[in-house]
């Protein structure tokens, strides 16, 4: 996996954290923000959940000034699953130095077997944290729920529609069903929460954004758009040309096979979307 492949470039900024940060930087060039993220999961002992938390904090600090120190982070890599007690460590320590470098901190939302500790555990760190936020996911049932609370409280949210293989008793199945339930979470947030991250690449969903932000009042400065790195580049141009908020999630290092498998194997619209942009 070194280097990287001509495919896993078009997707991932690199290898190294300066890789993304350069990405970044091209993007501010054209009034483009990111979040940097650090690919890898599923940590299984403290160790490597200790190494995955220092290099989140240097993240942070690498980012030079003119970029937003805006970071995302899978907890399971900060040992979710060897205990809640050190993944709120780590994660608080990260706050940490978000909060020295004013910075911000996404919490990632993983599989469903997650969701309710990832939340609880955010939960638990906006006591001490406003420089937080989380991601839901809209095809789950209980969404529209988590939304309600999280607009309640005031949280900052990213609203995906989901790419993790999910059974029917957990989450919706068909897309339709799925867009659906995705604009009535949007609006929901759009209405009423902190500044929502409308996270999609699907035009049908852009739309409605836009055209419910107009009808409603809302102003342009009150959400954001966010969207993988490469694709749909001249979207991204376009958004900011009418005067929308855009962030990037630019990912990099060397562990991209899950990150690409993920969500290539969940759709076939999936590996379709990707070949056209791949060849766009």
């Amino acid at each position: 996996m070194n280097p990287l492949t001509i495919f896993a470039r078009r997707f991932v900024a690199g290898e190294r954290p300066q890789d993304a940060i350069r990405a970044g930087e091209r993007l501010a060039a054209r009034g483009i923000k990111a979040t940097f993220d650090k690919l890898g999961e599923d940590v299984n002992d403290s160790a490597a959940a200790r190494r995955a938390t220092e290099a989140s904090r240097e993240l942070l600090q690498l980012i030079p000034q003119g970029l937003e120190r805006n970071i995302s982070i899978k907890m399971s890599s900060m040992g979710q699953r060897i205990s809640r007690e050190l993944c709120l460590e780590n994660v608080a320590s990260i706050l940490d130095r978000a909060r020295s470098v004013g910075g911000f901190v996404r919490l990632d939302m993983e599989g469903s077997d997650l969701t309710r500790d990832t939340i609880e555990v955010f939960q638990r760190l906006r006591r001490d944290y406003d420089n937080v936020g989380i991601v839901l996911q809209a095809y789950l049932h209980r969404t529209p729920d988590d939304v309600a609370e999280a607009v309640r409280r005031g949280d900052r949210v990213r609203l995906c529609k989901g790419a993790y293989r999910e059974p029917p008793e957990v989450a919706l199945q068909d897309m339709a069903a799925i867009r659906r339930q995705y604009l009535a979470c949007a609006h929901r947030l759009l209405e009423g929460g902190s500044y929502p991250a409308i996270a999609t690449h699907d035009e049908a969903l852009i739309g409605d954004t836009l055209a419910f932000a107009g009808t409603q009042g809302i102003a342009a400065s009150r959400f954001e758009f966010q969207m993988l790195y490469g694709l749909r580049r001249r979207r991204w141009d376009e958004l900011v040309a009418a005067g929308h908020n855009v962030r990037i999630y630019v990912p990099f290092g060397t562990h991209w096979i899950p990150y690409f498998y993920r969500r290539l194997r969940e759709r076939r619209e999936n590996v379709l979307f990707v070949l056209r942009n791949l060849f766009r």
